[in-house]
């Protein structure tokens, strides 16, 4: 049965609207692209370095990677019968409305744009910079690719905490100050923290269809009672980083305006939601990143 599976997906015809490729792309994970460029260039603000081209150039490679590995992760586990009866957001493949080739050029598309963007961001600062590109590709493709995805092997919240957090928010900082900061590395500390939230909920959700098909995530391995408190960790490592900042500026701390969210978000999983229930979480979880960010680097600008 597996193998009738897997070939009707690799047969299957290219009928997925474009609302439904939007729906692929995964739009309720995009907070976690766009929180730490926020936050890199509050940074760089705060210290009078704010280079507003340059951001912009930082939220498109930041964005199209993150597009990118979607895609790739769509693709991967498609091919791998993961997404076969996967709880949540539409899958391309896995659900059929869009074939393997298809899906797999999309995300080589997105992330070869954000490789583009990141060559024209190291040009103007330095050229180390696109060898820590390459490194975000590789990892964005080896998640859930290759002959030995680090997905399976509960480390993906390693690689997002590492990429989406320490790398796209100093990196931000860096590209418009030329120097990494203290304050900026206790922003992407909570940027992390938050980042890896949103993976968290969404591995939490997918424990059951996981396990059956043997993809070893960090939810996995923890279990369903440890992967709830991890989430609340993650939250307090984020309030934890935020009162680093305020040891900068007092104004840092409109960071807390997205305490309420993660309060909402943690509420449900602390009551042991499963399933469909906790597509919520997912999405609160990502508004959490996103106006953490939006208030950490309003705090900043007023700071500076």
């Amino acid at each position: 049965m597996a193998q009738v599976a897997h070939l009707s997906l690799v047969t299957s015809t290219d009928r997925a609207t474009l609302a439904q490729w939007v729906e692929g792309a995964r739009p309720r994970t995009l907070p976690a692209a766009i929180a730490p460029v926020l936050a890199g260039s509050g940074a760089a603000a705060y210290a009078h370095s704010f280079v507003w081209w340059k951001a912009l150039l930082a939220l498109g490679v930041s964005l199209a990677l993150q597009i990118g590995v979607n895609y790739a992760n769509d693709y991967s586990d498609g091919i791998k019968g993961t997404d076969d009866n996967r709880v949540g957001p539409l899958r391309l493949v896995g659900s059929g409305l869009a074939s393997p080739k298809a899906v797999k050029l999309a995300a080589f598309g997105f992330l070869g744009l954000g490789g583009l963007l990141g060559l024209a961001l190291a040009a103007t600062a330095s050229w180390w910079l696109v060898l820590v590109g390459i490194a975000a590709i590789l990892a964005a493709w080896t998640y859930t690719g290759g002959p030995s995805p680090y997905g399976y092997r509960a480390l993906g919240e390693v690689s997002v905490f590492v990429f989406f957090g320490l790398v796209a928010v100093l990196g931000t900082t860096y590209v418009q100050t030329e120097t990494f900061t203290w304050l900026s590395l206790a922003a992407a500390l909570g940027i992390g923290s938050l980042a890896c939230s949103i993976l968290v909920a969404n591995n939490l959700r997918d424990i059951p269809t996981d396990i059956e098909t043997g993809k070893r995530t960090l939810a996995v391995v923890l279990g369903d009672a440890r992967t709830r408190q991890f989430l609340l960790v993650l939250f307090l490592i984020s309030l934890g980083s935020l009162a680093w900042a305020g040891t900068f500026t007092p104004w840092a701390l409109l960071g807390l305006v997205s305490l309420p969210l993660a309060a909402r978000a943690y509420v449900t999983v602390a009551r042991g939601a499963k399933g469909m229930a906790l597509v919520p979480v997912l999405r609160d979880t990502g508004l959490t990143e996103l106006l953490y960010a939006v208030g950490l680097t309003i705090g900043l600008v007023i700071g500076s």
